[in-house]
């Protein structure tokens, strides 16, 4: 394995800029994907699923088609909007068939679906709550169709079109880049089946870091979807092989489940934050959480305080933490549950009631049994010059995901049904068709009358959290949007404390200790994966996360 520190990043990065278009994301090959669509004639839209393919392939440790797709726009006439592709949990599946299947399974499975190395201890049956791994945390796979639904309504190209540059990397091949490389290791752990092996990897081993790889399975996969359309994923032969995959494990997936899903154009949610109008994606995902966090600091006066001081990580934290006790136990399938108005100022001026000068411990958050405090997924961020912006995020949930991959289709199954409750009297409790809560959430800013950015910050809880450190950076101190993604981050955890990167001001995670936090130091790819364009008067701008492997691009 490479020996590259991967917890230390030095160079200097500038925003970028461009007249025709930017493409920011995690590998460079991927947001090289996304230009070239832009120069051939595609608009953002085009170019946004070109990535997203694209990332498929060169980042397979956070992405694939197995999973979900979510986006959140800015169009050239004006209109804001967002799309949400995720499917539910099978139509034949329940609490008391999933508690059944755990107490009906050897000693040997019943670990691989919870395994020690995400610190899971089970004890016995009774013990357990909704598996991590293996086919019952499957929930239908939103991709296929999510990225057909994007070019056809909103993008100038076809899908078979924009697929070509992630055909092209999956069957001739890529050299692997230093943060997938150092992702791809727990597949040798995860896959355990001969076809997901042969899939993912080579003699047995992940690949290390400048490693040439090719993804045939995949490849072959997506050249069907570029011909013959999403559907053969939902209702034909490749349907046939995720739906017997599942069942050949004791799953409950059917090809009827995948058949009767399709994505949907919803609202966005919104709020004004010192002036600047934020849009989130509403439940089942978390963007009430960053919005109302917001809302809650605008009201304490958060940004009042030096850029540099620990006062102003008090106060955000502090934010942060209600949002995240209230957004937890309310944020489920909302044609399953009534949620508050989370994102109204009232609920902040309530809540902001809460917060003093030290820290308050009387909170907790998290979805019960979730594990999704540190998932993995992928963002890529995408403006043209026609005035289009697009924050569009694809993720399996935990790194590969479930450790199923259908047959010889290089599908790997996402886990988004770990993030479901067992418990019945749960908002998010495990329900035939419902979807889970989802951590994923793109995001739109309008900062001025004519300044538009589309952003996000990936990974698990940390991106709302990720969310308001990053608009406050630009909103409230003008940095520039690279400058804004540089600055050292901190994140609340669900055991209570408050994490800071090693790079941090000096002073700052002491003075935090006089406040009362609890203060940690993680490694800086514990702290999210951001990317922001923006279209300012016609100008365009990209920046990407020093944290991670990709680049910004623009012509």
């Amino acid at each position: 394995m490479d020996a590259s520190n991967l917890d230390s990043f030095t160079s200097r990065r500038s925003t970028v800029y461009g007249r025709r278009g930017v493409v920011s994301t995690s590998q460079p090959l991927a947001a090289q994907a996304g230009i070239t669509t832009l120069q051939e004639g595609g608009n953002a839209f085009d170019a946004a699923v070109a990535t997203a393919a694209a990332l498929n392939v060169v980042e397979p440790t956070s992405t694939g088609l197995g999973g979900d797709v979510f986006a959140l726009y800015r169009t050239a006439d004006g209109e804001v909007g967002a799309m949400r592709s995720c499917g539910g949990a099978p139509s034949g599946t329940s609490i008391e068939k999933v508690r059944e299947a755990i107490e009906d399974a050897d000693e040997e499975t019943r670990s691989s679906w919870y395994p020690a190395s995400r610190g899971y201890a089970v004890d016995s049956a009774e013990d357990a709550g909704m598996p991590f791994l293996g086919p019952h945390a499957v929930t239908v796979p939103g991709t296929a169709r999510g990225w057909e639904t994007t070019v056809e309504e909103l993008g100038e190209m076809t899908l078979g079109e924009v697929l070509q540059p992630a055909i092209e990397y999956a069957k001739n091949g890529y050299p692997v880049t230093e943060v997938v490389s150092a992702q791809w290791q727990h597949g040798e752990e995860l896959f355990t089946s001969d076809h997901a092996r042969d899939a993912y990897l080579f003699d047995g081993e992940a690949p290390d870091t400048g490693d040439m790889v090719s993804l045939p399975k995949l490849g072959a996969t997506m050249e069907r979807i570029a011909e013959e359309g999403a559907d053969i994923v939902y209702e034909g032969d490749i349907a046939e092989k995720i739906a017997s995959e599942i069942q050949d494990l004791g799953g409950f997936m059917t090809v009827d489940d995948l058949a009767d899903f399709d994505p949907e154009f919803i609202e966005p949610v919104s709020t004004t934050y010192n002036g600047a109008e934020i849009y989130e994606l509403p439940p089942n995902n978390q963007g009430l959480i960053a919005l109302e966090a917001l809302n809650i600091a605008e009201e304490l006066g958060a940004a009042d305080h030096p850029l540099d001081s620990a006062e102003r990580i008090h106060y955000f934290a502090e934010a942060m933490k209600l949002a995240f006790h209230d957004g937890h136990r309310y944020i489920t399938d909302p044609e399953y549950e009534e949620i508050p108005p989370l994102a109204s100022q009232e609920w902040a001026e309530k809540r902001a009631q809460k917060v003093g000068e030290t820290a308050n411990h009387d909170v907790s958050f998290g979805v019960p049994d979730a594990q999704a405090e540190d998932a993995d997924t992928v963002l890529l961020c995408v403006a043209d010059d026609e005035g289009n912006v697009v924050s569009y995020i694809n993720s399996r949930f935990a790194g590969f995901g479930s450790g199923v991959v259908a047959g010889d289709t290089g599908i790997a199954l996402q886990n988004r049904g770990a993030s479901f409750s067992l418990d019945p009297d749960h908002p998010n409790s495990l329900e035939a068709g419902k979807r889970p809560f989802h951590t994923l959430v793109p995001a739109v800013a309008k900062l001025g009358e004519d300044d538009w950015a589309a952003f996000g910050v990936m990974g698990g809880y940390m991106q709302p959290q990720g969310h308001v450190q990053v608009i406050s950076n630009v909103v409230d101190y003008d940095l520039s949007i690279q400058a804004a993604l540089d600055r050292p981050r901190w994140r609340y955890r669900e055991d209570g404390q408050l994490a800071v990167e090693e790079f941090s001001d000096s002073g700052v995670p002491t003075a935090l200790t006089r406040f009362g936090h609890e203060v940690g130091i993680l490694a800086p790819l514990m702290f999210g994966g951001a990317q922001f364009v923006r279209n300012k008067e016609g100008v365009l701008s990209a920046a990407t996360e020093p944290r991670k492997d990709g680049n910004a691009l623009g012509y």
